[in-house]
């Protein structure tokens, strides 16, 4: 696993707007490529009159932020680097408020930069089919859990999400309507390969899974069944849960409260970061390589009957 960069490192990096500029057309375009104008392989000099780099053939400008949501910031580009960096290196996410305290902005600046980043994480994130052996666990996000008289315990404006980990490899997570077995089943066949293992725990949600080609084993939690041995294979969720208690423990830490309407996006925050957790610096750069306007705002899975913007 690569280091991280420390708080030193960035900033001897990127001391200021003219080194980002720069590492943005490097990332993106490179300082030396086929010119888009002349179809010639040429150097790129910066401008001193404009965020542009000039074709040393033909004098074509390229513009780095041109299409991002750089392009027309007035935050100044250190400022973006630095709030990448905190998302990047952090382990329970980065709030509006700390934002607002490390760059010297606004709070709605820093929040919408947030939202910003988190819709970046989440094109960035390339989604692909899960193989091999999966858990899959359900969570209630937020709200409270309370007793009502004849209803036993009731969720109180609590969002329900599904998280979904490859053993060694992939998480996924989606935010759900409910924890009904068409809604399980669905998830399940839109994100898990078929023929694939699946643990789960006792949720009669997941009962008709062996019949859609999966082996299925179940763990019952009710009855203190953490881990079980079913024709050879090891049936367990710790890796999700483990997850999601990363997750519960963030949100009440540094988020406080997370709203249904925003909950998907902070969950690709998070299953980003799981899944590059390897990566170290290169994760910075796949950030800044994928800072494009068009990426903004694809999930890669159904939020069923919620909405999300």
């Amino acid at each position: 696993m690569t280091k991280t960069m420390t708080v030193r490192q960035f900033f001897q990096r990127f001391p200021d707007d003219e080194a980002c500029l720069r590492h943005v057309m490097e990332v993106r375009y490179g300082l030396r490529h086929t010119c888009r104008k002349c179809k010639t392989e040429a150097t790129f000099h910066r401008m001193s009159d404009r965020r542009a780099f000039a074709c040393s053939q033909c004098g074509d400008h390229v513009y780095p932020t041109a299409g991002t949501v750089l392009q027309d910031t007035r935050t100044p580009l250190q400022s973006w680097f630095y709030a990448i960096y905190l998302f990047v290196v952090t382990r329970h996410g980065v709030s509006g408020k700390e934002l607002q305290r490390q760059l010297g902005v606004t709070y709605k600046t820093a929040w919408r930069m947030g939202q910003q980043l988190r819709l970046l994480m989440t094109s960035a994130d390339e989604f692909r089919l899960l193989k091999g052996h999966v858990e899959a666990d359900e969570a209630f996000i937020g709200g409270r859990l309370r007793r009502v008289k004849g209803r036993g315990k009731h969720l109180d404006n609590k969002t329900t999400v599904v998280g979904l980990r490859e053993r060694g490899g992939l998480t996924q997570t989606v935010v759900v309507k409910d924890t009904k077995l068409g809604t399980l089943k669905r998830v399940v066949l839109e994100n898990v390969e078929p023929g694939s293992i699946v643990s789960t725990d006792e949720h009669s949600g997941y009962n008709l899974l062996v019949e859609e080609g999966y082996t299925h084993g179940a763990v019952k939690h009710s009855k203190k069944e953490w881990a079980k041995t079913e024709d050879g294979i090891r049936h367990h969720t710790n890796s999700i849960e483990s997850f999601w208690r990363l997750f519960k423990n963030s949100i009440r830490s540094t988020h406080i409260h997370v709203s249904e309407k925003y909950m998907q996006r902070y969950l690709d925050e998070f299953t980003f970061r799981s899944n590059k957790r390897q990566m170290g610096n290169a994760m910075f750069d796949l950030l800044i390589a994928s800072f494009d306007r068009r990426g903004q705002g694809r999930f890669h899975f159904r939020c069923f009957g919620v909405g999300v913007a």
